[in-house]
């Protein structure tokens, strides 16, 4: 991994890219709630879907996951001029995944990161992402629950690029302890989905409620 200034430039202006709230843009281009103030007042998703509106779930769903792909994707195909290379590349999409979570525009309080990781996964290679989106995808239909699909994917992502590396793609250290990183900290994000997941209280995908 070569690690000098313009790789320094682009994974804060990564960060800045993932600290951009679609969640919460999107949802005032609309006209609606900010979905902060309402369901698990999570700047997500999967909260603004409780609101009803399809189109705008959508509209966030795939910009939270281009703002992770995006910086993931134009290291690997440009950054070799610079000196850039896979592991400047996954920290990029690390930061992005933590301005996702920690975002600098919205006073530091952000999602969940499931879209952005999984854009993150994508822009690494697109087999990797598929692999893990289908983990999510077949937890999140038979089980209705987004938390438990999120938590699947993230246990297995790490383990996806570990059986495909000499396979479907090169290893790389730091991309690989980027991802853990990641995991771990979606898991650390989904605490109190996973105690209402042991408690039996969790909601399930499509379902409407009060803010917490």
């Amino acid at each position: 991994m070569n690690f000098h200034w313009p790789s320094v430039v682009a994974i804060v202006a990564s960060y800045l890219v993932g600290s951009l709230s679609f969640a919460v843009i999107v949802s005032k281009a609309m006209g609606m709630a900010d979905p902060r103030s309402y369901g698990s007042g999570n700047p997500g998703a999967t909260n603004v879907l409780r609101s009803g509106n399809k189109v705008a779930a959508l509209a966030t769903l795939l910009l939270d996951a281009i703002k992770g792909w995006l910086p993931v994707f134009l290291i690997l195909r440009f950054g070799g001029a610079w000196g850039m290379d896979m592991g400047i590349a996954a920290l990029a999409g690390l930061a992005a995944f933590l301005g996702h979570l920690y975002p600098v525009f919205f006073g530091f309080q952000g999602g969940k990161g499931v879209a952005t990781a999984a854009g993150v996964l994508f822009g690494l290679n697109w087999l990797l992402g598929l692999a893990t989106g289908g983990t999510w995808l077949i937890v999140a239909l038979f089980l209705r629950y987004s938390s438990l699909a999120s938590l699947a994917a993230a246990l297995f992502a790490p383990a996806y690029y570990l059986l495909g590396g000499g396979i479907a793609w090169k290893l790389d250290a730091t991309a690989f302890v980027a991802m853990v990183g990641m995991s771990m900290l979606l898991a650390w994000r989904h605490r109190e989905n996973i105690k209402r997941l042991v408690a039996g209280t969790e909601s399930k995908l499509g379902s409407k409620k009060k803010k917490e």
